[in-house]
C-alpha cells in the first residue's frame, strides 16, 4: 500500500467543517513518540497459544480479529468487492496429508508448499506446470506435485469475479543434502524457486496471472481480492476441524 504524506499546517481544520479542536498537523516529537514514524498500513492481527499447543480454535479466532479489523480495509462501489484480505498459518500437515491426492507427504519441514494463482486457460496452467517442475528440478529438489484449491466464490462482487484466478498449490520436498544441513536452508531454497518462477514464468504469461501467495516449509498464506468476512467462505478448507495452526 502506497504510503501518504500528511500536510503539515497549523491552519486550523475548522476551516474545513471539522470541528474547531482538530488540526491536520500531528503531535509533536515527546518521549518515545515520533510524527515522522507515522504511516498508513493494512491491519495486522496476531494469535497464539503460548505453550505451542495447535488447534482449530486458533485459526476460528484468527478470522474472527480479521473481521474486527474490516475498517481497515476498503470496497469499491460493491460492497462485495474487497480490497485484499488473508490469513497466514503454520503448514496444517494432517490436513494436508487427507487433501492431497496421489502423491504422499514427507514428514512435516522436509517439504514445502506453495499457495498459486494461475490462469484458468487449461493449457497455460500446464506450461507453468512444466516449467516450474523444470526451475524445482535444477535447484535440486523433488516436486510431489498439485492440489487445485476448493473455492466458493458465490458471494464475491463481479469485479472481485472478473479478477478471480484459478487457485493451486505446490508441494516440493527438500532434498536429503538439506535434511542435515542449516535449518534455514530449506527455506532460502525455496525462496530461490519462487524467484526464479516470478522472473521466468512470469512475464510468458502477459496479461494471466502467475502469482506466489507463499512458498514455505512452514507456513501457508490463504488469501484474495476478497472482504475480511468473505475470506472463510471463500475457502472452505479454513472451516475443516483438522485444518489446526
Amino acid at each position: 500500500m502506497k504510503e501518504m504524506e500528511i500536510e503539515k499546517s497549523e491552519e486550523p481544520i475548522e476551516k474545513c467543517g471539522y470541528g474547531r479542536y482538530q488540526h491536520r498537523t500531528l503531535p509533536p516529537a515527546q518521549g518515545l513518540y515520533d510524527p515522522a514514524n507515522e504511516h498508513d498500513a493494512c491491519g495486522m492481527g496476531f494469535v497464539v497459544n503460548i505453550q505451542g499447543h495447535k488447534s482449530h480454535e486458533i485459526i476460528r479466532q484468527g478470522l474472527t480479529v480479521l473481521n474486527n479489523m474490516t475498517h481497515r480495509g476498503a470496497s469499491g462501489s460493491e460492497v462485495n468487492t474487497g480490497d485484499g484480505a488473508g490469513i497466514m498459518l503454520q503448514i496444517p500437515h494432517t490436513f494436508l496429508q487427507k487433501a492431497t491426492a496421489g502423491f504422499v507427504l514427507p514428514e512435516p519441514e522436509t517439504y514445502g508448499v506453495g499457495m498459486l494463482f494461475l490462469s484458468h486457460d487449461p493449457g497455460l496452467q500446464q506450461q507453468c506446470k512444466q516449467q516450474l517442475a523444470q526451475i524445482v528440478a535444477e535447484e535440486g529438489q523433488h516436486l510431489l506435485g498439485w492440489r487445485a484449491v476448493p473455492t466458493n466464490n458465490r458471494g464475491l462482487g463481479e469485479a472481485a469475479k472478473a479478477g478471480e484466478p484459478s487457485i493451486h498449490q505446490v508441494f516440493i520436498q527438500q532434498n536429503s543434502d538439506l535434511q542435515h544441513a542449516d535449518p534455514q536452508a530449506f527455506e532460502r531454497k525455496l525462496y530461490l524457486i519462487r524467484k526464479r518462477a516470478e522472473h521466468e514464468i512470469g512475464p510468458l504469461m502477459g496479461d494471466q496471472p502467475f502469482y506466489f501467495a507463499g512458498l514455505s516449509s512452514r507456513t501457508i498464506v490463504y488469501k484474495g481480492m476478497l472482504t475480511p468476512e468473505q475470506l472463510k467462505t471463500y475457502y472452505p478448507d479454513l472451516s475443516d476441524p483438522e485444518m489446526v495452526s
